[in-house]
């Protein structure tokens, strides 16, 4: 009875992260299928199957109906000269309070789609770059001893300290003086540079567990360190260094200040930052903007379910020694 009880605790708990974890991004998207109408009269209503089903209906357009845009068609077709029951007498989605409105998704797609392809362009390519020399700066420090190698170890230690805020200026500066502001170069760059830190101590730590004598038994073959990180290393840490690089490519991801303030021209802005694109000039369209966020978060959720089983198994395996 107990381990009953002890399981059905477990999977209450369990299930109560996951309503914690997906209640915002259930909230986001009933927001993002609701009309400006629809989100000041019941901004956080649930959404209902029988709205969906509207969506999929056509009807004549009538004056004073719920949705003002279907207003609008009716003043401009009496404008000019059209009556009902005319062919060309607009016809119009069924639209009343409950109403699914995937338009919204048409137009925050229409916005954010170059966006994504920047900014996938600049993750992938800072993921795979800084990896590559992470791995091989986190060889170094673990596999060979000379002087001053454990000052440098202690100086990368105390970077991990400095907030990213605190650079911002000094490498404004040294981006402008490259010539490299409102470039996607930059943006990779940063993205190289910025976690290497991290990176490298997770993969140094674990790279001195591996034991000393495949190592040896290397050298003595005449494997060349170059060798050596291709057939122990990476094999052995496959599970750590796919985790780090998931979680750089969403830090990347997600990033908003840099490119902010880097990228000056739009076609080159990344997501985060061309979200802000979707605020409405005068008036905030909800619905467009809810679905941008939701269209920026979906490759984040895909990655998460489909990872979550090598994220904790690297997690696991760069925490324990031994």
């Amino acid at each position: 009875m107990s381990n009953f009880w002890k399981t059905t605790g477990q999977h209450l708990f369990i299930w109560a992260v996951l309503l914690f974890a997906f209640f915002p991004l259930y909230v986001t998207f009933a927001i993002s299928v609701k009309s400006n109408k629809q989100f000041n009269n019941q901004p956080f209503s649930p959404l209902s199957l029988s709205g969906f089903v509207e969506t999929l209906e056509r009807k004549p357009a009538a004056l004073g109906a719920y949705d003002t845009k279907e207003t609008i068609l009716v003043r401009e077709a009496l404008e000019a000269g059209l009556k009902p029951g005319d062919a060309r007498w607009p016809v119009v989605r069924l639209s009343t309070a409950d109403t699914w409105h995937w338009e919204n998704w048409i137009v925050a797609w229409d916005t954010v789609g170059t966006y994504i392809f920047n900014t996938i362009l600049v993750a992938v390519t800072a993921v795979v770059f800084a990896l590559c020399f992470s791995t091989a700066a986190a060889f170094f420090f673990a596999r060979y001893r000379m002087p001053g190698a454990t000052f440098l170890w202690y100086f990368f230690l105390v970077l991990m300290l400095m907030p990213g805020v605190a650079n911002l200026v000094p490498l404004f500066i040294l981006l402008r003086d490259m010539n490299l502001i409102n470039s996607l170069l930059a943006l990779v760059i940063i993205g190289i540079s910025g976690a290497q830190v991290v990176q490298i101590f997770i993969l140094r730590n674990f790279i001195e567990e591996i034991p000393q004598d495949m190592f040896d038994a290397a050298d003595v073959d005449g494997a060349s360190p170059f060798r050596q990180v291709l057939y122990i290393v990476l094999p052995m840490s496959g599970s750590v260094i796919s985790t780090l690089a998931i979680l750089q490519f969403i830090s990347v991801w997600n990033d908003f200040l840099l490119p902010f303030i880097i990228i000056r021209d739009d076609s080159l802005l990344t997501l985060a930052a061309g979200l802000i694109k979707l605020d409405g000039e005068y008036v905030k369209q909800w619905g467009e903007m809810m679905a941008g966020y939701s269209i920026a978060s979906l490759p984040l959720v895909l990655i998460f379910l489909f990872t979550m089983r090598l994220f904790v198994r690297g997690i696991s395996a760069g925490a324990v020694k031994g």
